[in-house]
């Protein structure tokens, strides 16, 4: 039900958004709800990662799988855990474009034996690809669609517009990051209805953002291989004008490509709010980006504040007369 709530909502917003086209409403979706939805994706997520920043950290919680320097005849492990700055930016590294942890994901089953059932563990690196391909893909299909808001086209973007549609399938050519942002999002989808133990706990706020982005890629799909009433050349002069603050509106664009730019819209809307944000809260998680030194410096809590302490000193200064009746043991004897 709660896909299924998910799935509706999407279907309503593209619904809603074919409706005001049809009422000559496309001022709105091609340029007010763009500018919007610009605003509230660069604020919200300035808000949230100025206010992650501003958490204090209580605590040294470093996630490792490593040993921690210690002894000089005991190896550690740079990299797991890091004692110093260099060894964090590389677990950053390995964590941000290679999904370090994920990839250590281990399953577990219940499995039969002759003597009788028994939990295993074993390796679990589908869900790890599969956050690769999309993720990756995802990547690709924002920097192929930078080349409408520059003229000239950087070289690289060329490039990486031609290394994606490198097999060269159909006419247009079918990029290989639209095959792999479907799989991609089609597997995390069936991953969270398919494993009962993942349908549980998942919320319509993790259905939602897949089936959006499944519907920009669908409509982009459509656009780039059966709606024949989209000129490109148009389509790049509103998005150079929105970018140089001097909308226009130009011919030859029709309602597939306001349906695509209105939900690329609401995904930069709920972008910020939702938990699409793992890819700013990454670079601020403290079990990521501290280091593994507890043995060499103290970590102070930024929380503590001056408080009145009483030693056992003074402790024993005030019962000294009572220990001593009840032949208690001192730390000194006066």
């Amino acid at each position: 039900m709660k896909a299924l709530y998910a799935l509706f909502t999407v279907l309503a917003l593209i619904g809603l958004a074919y409706l005001g086209l049809i009422a000559g409403w496309q001022y709105l979706f091609g340029i007010i709800i763009p500018y919007i939805a610009f605003a509230v994706f660069i604020f919200g997520i300035v808000y949230r990662i100025v206010n992650w920043a501003k958490s204090p950290v209580p605590f040294k919680i470093t996630t490792t799988c490593g040993q921690q320097k210690s002894l000089d005849w005991i190896k550690n492990n740079p990299i797991e855990a890091p004692q110093s700055t260099w060894g964090v930016i590389a677990r950053m590294f390995m964590e941000v474009f290679f999904f370090r942890s994920l990839f250590r994901n281990t399953e577990m089953k219940l499995k039969n034996y002759p003597e009788g059932p028994r939990i295993v563990y074993g390796p679990n690196k589908w869900l790890w690809f599969a956050a690769i391909v999309f993720h990756y893909s995802f990547l690709l299909i924002v920097i192929r669609h930078l080349r409408f808001f520059m003229e000239p086209v950087p070289s690289c973007i060329v490039d990486v517009q031609a290394l994606d549609g490198l097999m060269e399938i159909g006419v247009p050519v079918v990029y290989m990051s639209t095959i792999g942002l479907g799989i991609g999002a089609f597997y995390l989808f069936l991953r969270r209805v398919a494993i009962p133990q993942v349908r549980y706990i998942s919320l319509v706020a993790d259905y939602f953002p897949l089936f959006l982005i499944l519907s920009i890629g669908t409509t982009g799909v459509l656009l780039r291989h059966t709606d024949s009433r989209v000129d490109i050349v148009q389509v790049k002069a509103l998005a150079m004008g929105l970018l140089s603050f001097s909308p226009t509106l130009p011919e030859g664009i029709g309602a597939m490509f306001f349906i695509h730019l209105f939900l690329v819209s609401l995904l930069l809307i709920y972008f910020p709010m939702s938990k699409l944000m793992h890819l700013g809260g990454v670079f601020l998680s403290p079990t990521r980006n501290m280091r593994n030194n507890s043995r060499e410096v103290r970590h102070v809590n930024p929380w503590n504040y001056p408080v009145k302490t009483h030693t056992y000193m003074e402790w024993e200064d005030d019962f000294r007369e009572l220990m001593k009746a009840a032949d208690m043991p001192l730390e000194k004897d006066e």
